[in-house]
């Protein structure tokens, strides 16, 4: 298992900045998200021990939150080269499936597809969109869910 910022580290070094392609801190917090649902689902054991919260701007890992907060909405450098682990081939390959199939798209088109998805709503409950919440997204529900998507249900 790895360190939710070893995977950050990751997706930000996994960004075309050549062609122009960037990370912002919102976008991250939702590649993070997927990579640890698609893991549960495919290996049957989570990337990362971190909880994720229900926050109002989407799932969030406070760890990778509180070491990013400084850059706001703002483009993330990519990590130094002593900053990276090495991922082992089978995650390798989960994390660039979820880079090509989400990373494609905009930060608040992620925020709003979470938004729109149980894991996320069921750990909110009745809290309002815009009220501040820290409600963990459960491990079980993101595997439950995701589980009934890739099987088409």
């Amino acid at each position: 298992m790895y360190k939710a910022t070893d995977i950050a580290n990751w997706f930000l070094t996994a960004v075309d900045r050549e062609s122009g392609d960037s990370m912002t801190h919102l976008k991250l917090q939702k590649l993070l998200y997927y990579a640890q649902a698609w893991t549960l689902v495919i290996t049957g054991e989570p990337l990362f021990e971190e909880e994720i919260q229900a926050w109002m701007h989407g799932p969030v890992v406070p760890e990778v939150y509180n070491k990013y907060s400084g850059s706001s909405f703002e483009e993330i450098k990519a990590p130094n080269h002593d900053e990276c682990v090495d991922i082992d081939s089978e995650h390798e390959e989960i994390l660039e499936q979820v880079m090509d199939n989400y990373g494609i798209f905009e930060a608040k088109y992620l925020e709003n597809l979470t938004h729109s998805e149980d894991p996320w709503r069921i750990a909110r409950g009745n809290i309002p969109k815009e009220e501040k919440c820290t409600n963990v997204i459960t491990k079980e529900s993101m595997k439950e869910f995701y589980s009934k998507q890739r099987e088409g249900v």
